[in-house]
Formats: structure tokens, sequence, C-alpha cells
């Protein structure tokens, strides 16, 4: 019951804000639960991004209880790359899909080839970062560094404008960043455009909970825990407070699907995880 009243008066609180769409004009853009003209979208998630930049992996670990790591690892079982590869993982900037790509590819080598092709196909392998944040980039090159990777080339990058050639990628792949960008039938194209033919797109992205009890409690934990978590850990309550509002905004599964294979990619399926909580969405360029 308290939670119900908790949940409830949540909602009394976001009604008024949901309702004031009616005052904007036809070209402003819904940004989380706040309503910004669209212009204004792409500042406002870069200072979000610059802010968190140093603690968006400790932040995951924490929201997520650790879940994140499964999932990407999901993400990346279901991509199913290969030694040679062109990949591109866009909004990657801290690198988390990309090293898990990598690993993957490494470990198949070691296991199937001799130790020249191995070295060969070393050099031929190269997994692209994209990312339109450069202190997010910083995070994911210095992992890099660390590591002594050097099959990952990064680039500052828009994911609606991509600088790759038409069907130069065997993969796409873009977990949790999706719905910041401002138009994501751009993004869409843009993906189906960099693909080659065969080449596969994933996008791993928070969605929507359709389980009632299960709802309820998401949305305690999101609108009440995760922002109060930001602030005592990152020192950055509205950042989160935007993280958790731009999922309520993101569209729900069937839609997000249908406009991927509006986008023109075929086979197009997801996957939910953890009742819908995270979705993984698939498509191919045939």
């Amino acid at each position: 019951m308290a939670l119900r009243v908790a949940t409830t008066k949540l909602g009394s609180k976001l009604l008024p804000m949901l309702s004031s769409s009616s005052l904007l004009h036809s070209h402003a853009t819904s940004f989380g639960f706040k309503e910004v003209r669209e212009e204004e979208k792409r500042q406002l998630v870069g200072n979000v991004f610059s802010s968190v930049a140093s603690s968006y992996d400790l932040m995951n670990d924490l929201m997520s209880g650790g879940l994140h790591r499964l999932w990407k690892d999901r993400l990346v079982s279901m991509l199913n790359p290969f030694p040679g590869m062109k990949h591109l993982d866009v909004a990657g900037g801290t690198g988390d899909v990309a090293f898990r790509i990598l690993e993957t590819v490494n470990s198949i080598k070691r296991r199937a080839l001799q130790d020249v092709l191995l070295d060969e196909l070393q050099e031929e392998t190269r997994i692209y970062i994209c990312d339109i944040n450069p202190n997010m980039l910083n995070v994911g090159k210095e992992r890099a560094l660390e590591r002594g990777d050097k099959s990952l080339v990064w680039v500052e990058g828009d994911a609606e404008a991509l600088c790759f050639e038409d069907r130069t990628m065997d993969g796409y792949t873009i977990a949790f960043g999706i719905r910041n960008v401002t138009h994501i039938e751009k993004a869409l194209a843009e993906a189906y455009r960099v693909l080659k033919r065969g080449g596969r797109f994933l996008c791993l992205e928070l969605s929507h909970v359709e389980i009632p009890v299960f709802k309820e409690l998401y949305d305690y934990y999101s609108f009440s825990v995760i922002p109060a978590m930001g602030e005592l850990v990152a020192g950055d309550r509205s950042s989160y407070q935007y993280l958790v509002e731009s999922i309520r905004r993101f569209p729900p599964q069937e839609k997000f699907a249908s406009m991927i294979a509006d986008a023109g990619f075929q086979k197009v399926e997801y996957e939910n995880l953890v009742g819908g909580v995270v979705a993984i969405h698939s498509g191919l360029k045939i």
C-alpha cells in the first residue's frame, strides 16, 4: 500500500509536466519529462554525459546491480564476432561493448588459428567506437591504453551523420545510447547505410516493463532511488533524473521494432530481459 501511495504521489507531480507539451511549438522535441526545443537537445545531452563520464561505469554497476555486464555479454553473443571483422559501436565511448567484442574475437583466434595467421588477422580486425561526447571517449581511450588494445579506433562523431563510407561495416551495435539521439530515424538510417549486406544491427536499450506489480516497483526505484544515488555517488542528481525520464519517453518495444523495419532492416526481432527493463533489438541488412 505504501508503494502504491508513493507512486501515486509521484504520478500527480509528473502529470502537469506531461500535459505542458501543448504549450510548445510543433518543432519542439520531448527530452525526458522536460519539453525542450529540438535545437537544444544536442547540447543538453552533451552536458549530461560530460557531467557523468568519470562515474558512468560505476553508476551502471550500482543502478543495475551489475546486471548491465550480463546484458552487454548477451548483446555481444548475439553479434557473433569473427576475426578480421570491421565493426562499429556507436555511443560506446567508455569501450564496454568494444572490449567485449575484441575479447571474443581474440578468443576465437587463439582457439582456431596459427600464430602467423593470428598476427595477420589481428591487423585486419577493426572495431570503431564512435561517440559524440569527447569526455566519454577519453574514458575509453585511457582504459584501452591500460589494456594494450590496438584494434580499437576512437572516433568523435554523431550517430545521425556518421563519417564512415557506405557498406563498410560487418556489424553495428549501440548500447544505452539511441534514446539520446535527437532523431532516432536518422540514426537508424545511418546504421543501415554503413552496414554491408549481411551486416547485423543490434541495439541494447532500457525499455518498458508491462507486468503491473513489477512496473510499480521499477517506477519507484527509477524515480526515487536512482536520482538520489546519482547525487550521492556522482554529485549530479539532475543528470540521472534525465536518464530515468528519457527511458519513459523511448518508444515501446513493438514501436521501436517497426522503426527498425522502416529503416530497411529485415528479420527484425527483439528480446526482453528482466521483464522488459531492457530489450535487445536486432535486424539484418539483406
